[in-house]
């Protein structure tokens, strides 16, 4: 298990194959989940001071990416969730928010498009019609790339962000987010 609350004093021994992308399923991904958030954006971009919890979690299905081990996930390296829009909001909106893979896995297994294509497959197998999510300005490039179309720029905690909305032609329904999807490690030349 990755002690997750120093990203900085990360030495991996081995480097998983695969990873599993899926709606969190026990107790132990919901609370790798959570903390490995606090690490982010708590310690790594200072955000937030103690925790990023907030009223959305009561209400979010938290989506996971694991390393897995002999085929077995073995430890959260990212997370998202999605929520349905605010109450008073349009009917079929979502959104997706709080997404975070630790530092030592950005780069392996396009961890992070991955959780982003099971969070919109999800949300549109749920009726979704439209999904929205707050980016942080430095990921636009990436979210372009994946289909989704810059609608304004914003400031949220201080912090500059646009709000994006994905079209939802790039993302199928998944109606199995347990199973989720399985990604593999990119090859090192």
């Amino acid at each position: 298990m990755l002690c997750i609350d120093d990203l900085s004093e990360l030495d991996l021994h081995y480097a998983p194959v695969e990873y599993l992308v899926r709606e969190a399923a026990q107790q132990w991904e919901r609370d790798e989940a959570m903390a490995l958030r606090r690490a982010v954006f708590c310690i790594e971009q200072g955000i937030f001071a103690r925790d990023d919890r907030d009223a959305t979690d009561d209400r979010a299905q938290l989506l996971v990416a694991m390393s897995c081990n002999g085929g077995m996930p073995e430890q959260v390296v990212g997370t998202v969730r999605i929520h349905r829009g605010e109450a008073g909001g349009k009917a079929g909106e979502w959104w997706g928010s709080r997404l975070a893979v630790h530092p030592a896995f950005r780069s392996q297994g396009h961890l992070g498009v991955t959780l982003i294509r099971l969070a919109v497959s999800r949300a549109n197998a749920l009726g979704c019609t439209a999904f929205f999510a707050q980016v942080q300005m430095q990921n636009v490039p990436l979210f372009r790339k994946i289909g989704w179309r810059l609608l304004e720029e914003i400031t949220v905690h201080g912090r500059p962000h646009a709000r994006m909305q994905a079209d939802l032609d790039w993302y199928p329904p998944c109606h199995d987010p347990v199973s989720g999807f399985v990604t593999r490690a990119k090859v090192m030349a």
